[in-house]
C-alpha cells in the first residue's frame, strides 16, 4: 500500500500532474440572482466561466460589460438583484464617487462586491465602511470569482452545506464500494466527524451488508418520495451505525426497475448535505443521466481502478469527461486496488499514472482473506484488523478528501490514579 504526497486539503498547492493550482473547497451558491458589470475583458471572461461552473448551477448570473457606470444606468429603472458585482479601473477617489452614485439607485439588502485595480488598504477600509461586502483585487480567475460570491453566504453561526464525495469504479467489481465505506468509517472514527453514506446502487447495493444493517427503508423511499421529502422524513430513513456514522441504504431488491430521471438523486443529496459535514456517495458502475449528474455535481470524486487495460481505458475516459465538464475543480483522486494478484499480468503504477497524466493517490495490494473476512462479518477493515496496511490508506484518503487531520485520542497513563492521590495529599 502506498499513498502519494498530494495536497488535497484545500490549500493552494500546484499539482505536478496537472500543472495548475488546487482550489480550496468552495460550497455551491444558493438560489440567488447575481449581476456582474465588468470593465476589462479578463474579468468578463472569469465571471462568464464562473457562471457556467457546477457550483453556480442554482444561481441566476448574468455578466456584461460597462462597469459602475453601466450598473447605475441599468438600475435607475430596474430593481437590484441579491448580489451586484462591479469592476472599476478608477483610482480611489473616482471609485468612491462612482459607488456613491450607484448607492442612490441600489435597493436595501443588495450585496455589492467591487473588483478593483488599486492595492490600497485604506481604500478597502473606506469601501467596507460604505457597506460594500467585499473588495477583490484584479486580476481575477473563475475560482476566485466563485470564492468571493460563495463567501457572501458563509454566515457565522450557521451550518455550512456538507461536502459530497462521490466514489465510482472504473469497472465493475474493482472495490469502489468497499473503499467508499471504509473511508466513511475513517472519517467518523479517526476524524471524529459526522458522515452519511448514501448507497445509490438501488438494485445491488452492499452498504447494508458491509455495516451489518438491514433497514426496512432507505434510499429508494427517499428518491420516490420527492413530494413529501423533508429533514424529518429523511431522518427516519437513516440507519445509525456509530455515534458519527449513519447510512441510507439501498433496498437491493429486484421488485421494481430503477429507470430514474436525470435529477432523481439531486433533491435527496441536497437535503442530506444540510445535515452532516460529509456525504459519501457510493455511485454504481453504470452510465445513466442521473449517475453522470451525480458525479458532475460532487465536490470530490474518487475513481477506483484495477491495474489492467480495461480499467485504464475507462478511467481515462472518465477523467477526460470530468476535466472537460469541471474545468475549475480539482482532478479526481485515483486509487489502484487489488494490486499484485498472483499470476495476473498488470500495468505498473508508473505506466498507469503516465497514461492518465495524473498521479495515483494510493494503491492497495491484493489481500482476499482480509477483505473477504470483513465483508462476510459485516465489518470494516479497521474492525477486522486494526493494524492492517489498508487502514492507513483509508485514513489518508479521509484526511485528504475532507481537509481534516486525525483527532488523536489522549492516552491514559497507568500512573494517573497514583499521581492524583499524591497531589491530593500535598494539598
Amino acid at each position: 500500500m502506498s499513498v502519494a504526497a498530494e495536497k488535497l486539503d484545500g490549500t493552494e498547492a500546484e499539482s505536478p500532474a496537472t500543472g495548475r493550482q488546487q482550489d480550496r473547497y468552495i460550497p455551491p451558491l444558493p438560489r440567488v440572482s447575481i449581476q456582474v458589470f465588468c470593465e476589462t475583458p479578463e474579468t468578463n471572461a472569469a465571471f462568464s466561466e464562473a457562471a457556467s461552473d457546477r457550483r453556480a448551477s442554482r444561481a441566476h448570473m448574468t455578466v456584461q460589460m460597462g462597469g459602475l457606470a453601466a450598473a447605475r444606468e441599468f438600475y435607475v429603472n430596474a430593481a437590484t438583484p441579491n448580489v451586484v458585482v462591479v469592476e472599476s479601473t478608477a483610482g480611489s477617489d473616482g471609485l468612491l464617487e462612482q459607488l456613491d452614485r450607484l448607492a442612490d439607485v441600489c435597493d436595501a439588502g443588495t450585496r455589492v462586491i467591487v473588483i478593483g485595480h488599486a492595492n490600497d488598504i485604506g481604500l478597502y477600509r473606506k469601501l467596507i465602511q460604505k457597506g460594500v461586502s467585499d473588495y477583490v483585487l484584479a486580476p481575477i480567475n473563475p475560482v476566485l470569482a466563485l470564492s468571493a460570491l460563495s463567501s457572501l453566504f458563509d454566515v457565522p453561526g450557521t451550518d455550512p452545506l456538507g461536502r459530497t464525495i462521490a466514489f465510482v469504479g472504473a469497472k465493475g467489481g474493482v472495490g469502489s464500494s468497499t473503499i467508499a465505506h471504509n473511508v466513511g468509517w475513517a472519517i467518523s472514527q479517526e476524524l471524529i466527524s459526522d458522515v452519511v453514506i448514501a448507497d445509490l446502487d438501488l438494485a445491488f447495493g452492499t452498504a447494508g451488508l458491509d455495516f451489518n444493517q438491514d433497514p426496512p427503508q432507505g434510499m429508494a423511499e427517499a428518491v420516490f418520495a420527492r413530494e413529501r421529502l423533508d429533514e424529518n422524513y429523511l431522518d427516519r430513513l437513516f440507519s445509525k451505525c456509530t455515534d458519527h456514522l449513519s447510512l441510507i441504504a439501498a433496498p437491493s431488491t429486484l421488485d421494481k426497475e430503477y429507470d430514474l430521471p436525470g435529477d432523481s438523486m439531486e433533491p435527496v443529496i441536497e437535503l442530506i448535505r444540510k445535515t452532516v459535514p460529509t456525504v459519501i456517495l457510493d455511485v454504481p458502475h453504470l452510465w445513466t443521466t442521473w449517475a453522470k449528474a451525480t458525479l458532475l455535481g460532487a465536490d470530490e470524486i474518487v475513481i477506483t481502478a484495477m491495474p489492467d487495460l480495461a480499467n485504464l481505458r475507462n478511467a481515462k475516459n472518465l477523467l477526460d469527461m470530468l476535466k472537460q465538464s469541471r474545468p475549475n475543480d480539482r482532478p479526481p483522486v485515483v486509487v489502484l486496488n487489488q494490486v499484485g494478484v498472483p499470476k495476473k499480468p498488470e500495468i505498473s503504477e508508473k505506466d498507469f499514472a503516465a497514461a492518465l497524466e495524473l498521479d495515483i493517490f494510493a494503491t492497495a495490494t491484493f489481500d482476499p482473506v482480509l477483505f473477504a473476512n470483513a465483508a462476510n462479518n459485516g465489518q470494516m477493515i479497521a474492525e477486522t484488523q486494526a493494524n492492517a496496511k489498508p487502514v492507513e490508506m483509508f485514513r489518508s484518503l479521509a484526511e485528504a478528501l475532507t481537509g481534516r487531520s486525525e483527532v488523536r485520542k489522549a492516552k491514559r497513563s497507568p500512573l494517573g490514579p497514583l499521581l492524583k492521590k499524591l497531589s491530593m495529599k500535598k494539598s
